[in-house]
């Protein structure tokens, strides 16, 4: 008994040791000066999950963010206070939220998809109950509501694509949809893009940028025409006065690697993608124009990012797999329905 405690003991120090060693030995952040510090690094915070994802930042500068579930339970939204580096559970039943973002009325609005999970557009009450704000169009149940992200006119722009889930599935396309809180309106905003994913806004609200992230494969069975080939890119539409979009512009197309999951953006306009590519994934930030300005290492795949405020307004949070991460820039982060 002895022997097998010593021995158990042993290994959980080697893991313990190896797992720190990985995160030492992670490459230094690279790029423009203006961007990454000298000596930036990034620190865990948090690493108890299953999957996390969808990091927001509340008004009070506290730390939202998700953790889904493998389809056993509905997932749930944790919350990490900077002040205190604590992390405790907000909503033990979040629907499988995926994507957070919090409204200029201080509400946090969640996408919540499929394998158990919600599949609509939701609020989160500050009790913990979902309250739901859209979940079908065309009178069909969505596919499974993946990123959003809020306008400054109140609008909500959401991927809609499927990845995972057991649930039939009743759209034949995936899509971006425009949710108006106001009107109750939900748009089809373009159909341009085969597998969306994340989904962020320019600083002056003109310009919506996508992420298509679609290996060719999907589970809308009457889509399987239209997602036969392999599409990792990132797109940028500009915003046109009724809401929809226009025509799509490819600013970086990652060929065979596996592109870009959530995004942010800083006050300058420079989108911060999680990329999760097996041969350089990270956080990659790119310029407006989709030029490679800087590169964060991960040490495993990152899945979304979010800046801070107040204090922490030119810190990035990071959600990558497990768990929660940061680390100081220059930049400062610009929250399009807030800010």
């Amino acid at each position: 008994m002895r022997i097998v405690s010593r021995w158990m003991l042993t290994l959980s120090l080697f893991l313990i040791l190896k797992s720190t060693l990985v995160a030492d030995e992670l490459p230094a952040p690279t790029g423009d000066p203006a961007i990454i510090p000298a000596g930036a690094k990034l620190e865990e915070l948090w690493k108890e999950g299953l999957f996390t994802e969808g990091v927001a930042a509340a008004p009070d500068g506290r730390i939202y963010f998700s953790d889904i579930s493998a389809g056993d339970r509905p997932g749930r939204i944790l919350r990490f206070d900077p002040s205190t580096k604590k992390t405790d559970v907000y909503c033990a039943g979040s629907g499988q939220s995926n994507g957070l973002m919090f409204d200029r009325n201080g509400n946090l609005i969640a996408a919540c998809g499929a394998n158990g999970g919600k599949i609509a557009l939701c609020r989160i009450e500050e009790e913990g109950a979902l309250k739901v704000l859209a979940s079908k169009f065309d009178g069909k149940v969505f596919n499974s509501p993946n990123d959003l992200v809020i306008h400054p006119d109140g609008s909500i722009f959401f991927s809609d694509p499927r990845y995972v889930g057991t649930e039939p599935t009743e759209l034949d396309h995936m899509s971006v949809f425009r949710f108006d809180p106001k009107t109750q309106k939900l748009t089809r905003v373009t159909t341009e893009i085969t597998k969306p994913n994340g989904v962020i806004l320019s600083p002056d609200g003109s310009t919506l940028y996508v992420a298509e992230t679609n290996r060719g494969t999907t589970e809308v069975a009457k889509a399987k025409s239209s997602n036969s080939k392999s599409r990792m890119t990132l797109n940028a539409f500009r915003i046109k006065k009724d809401g929809t979009l226009g025509k799509r512009k490819i600013l970086h197309d990652f060929g065979d690697q596996l592109g870009i999951d959530g995004m942010t953006v800083d006050t300058n306009g420079n989108i911060y993608a999680a990329v999760r590519s097996a041969e350089r994934h990270g956080i990659i930030v790119f310029s407006p124009a989709g030029h490679v300005k800087a590169y964060i290492p991960t040490p495993d795949l990152p899945t979304n990012c979010c800046f801070g405020t107040g204090e922490g307004k030119q810190t990035l949070y990071l959600t990558v797999g497990k768990g929660l991460y940061r680390i100081k820039l220059k930049s400062t982060g610009y929250h399009p329905a807030t800010s």
